[in-house]
């Protein structure tokens, strides 16, 4: 494996060994929610690891260990579920998150790392793709550089969210930005001036702050609320017609752009 000469992190550029082979530990993308998007790669890592990893809430099933449900039933001897120690009880950045956060993470990996080192493989379950805003990030950088890895990419939550809400998201040469909806009004509505499509996560209580960034930057007749894209609940709907602002943690606004069309 090498290594990043700065940072001092795995650089995972070599080719990926198969699910019988020596690889133990999988960051595995099972897509926006509907099972049939799951790629065949990421069944066959399910169907044959020792452990079936999750991260969840308190007392809940991960989604995507219930979008797993489809392929594999449930088995208490191969499942390890991961419950986050907060998740919207404080803000990001306080030390009321981050530091159980990082507590948690660090005995996850430990925990992960005790099953690879008795020579079980460890599949992560993650929603959308692994590398994309994802909780298994932050085991990879824990545990890559100690065990043999490979990482199955997964469709995204925003592209099951454009597909279903029938809006091609780029035109021609039209930019996309992604936003988190945590970031501070006014630089929510800079980068959405700056820019010509865009895809606004992380909503939950920023849903209000993310509506008049929209509309101080002109686009909130564009702006489309989707939520739980794929799955049985869907929602989708222009976010000027949304009546309230309850925005779940699988949710999205998107802003489609208007670029070039032949």
């Amino acid at each position: 494996m090498r290594w990043h000469k700065r940072r001092n992190e795995p650089v995972t550029s070599e080719p990926a060994k198969s699910a019988a082979g020596t690889t133990l530990l999988f960051g595995v993308g099972l897509g926006p929610g509907d099972p049939n998007y799951m790629t065949l790669r990421a069944r066959d890592i399910i169907l044959k690891a020792d452990r079936l990893v999750h991260f969840c809430k308190r007392g809940r099933r991960g989604n995507a260990r219930v979008t797993a449900d489809a392929i594999v039933p449930p088995d208490a001897a191969r499942e390890i579920a991961l419950a986050f120690p907060v998740t919207i009880e404080a803000a990001v950045g306080d030390a009321g998150y981050d530091e159980p956060i990082a507590a948690f993470y660090e005995e996850a990996a430990a925990q992960l790392a005790a099953e690879m080192e008795a020579g079980r493989s460890v599949a992560v379950l993650c929603d959308g793709d692994p590398f994309f805003y994802g909780s298994f990030m932050h085991l990879w950088r824990r545990l890559a550089h100690r065990f043999p890895t490979e990482v199955v990419p997964g469709v995204t939550g925003m592209a099951g969210a454009w597909t279903r809400a029938g809006a091609p998201i780029t035109w021609g040469d039209d930019i996309m930005t992604v936003l988190p909806g945590t970031l501070p009004e006014a630089e929510l509505t800079r980068r959405l001036v700056d820019t010509d499509a865009a895809v606004i996560m992380k909503l939950g209580r920023n849903l209000p702050k993310v509506r008049r960034a929209l509309k101080t930057a002109g686009l909130i007749h564009r702006a489309i609320y989707v939520e739980r894209a794929t799955m049985a609940e869907q929602v989708v709907l222009k976010l000027g017609d949304k009546p309230d602002d309850e925005a779940p943690y699988f949710s999205m606004v998107l802003v489609p752009g208007e670029g070039r069309r032949l």
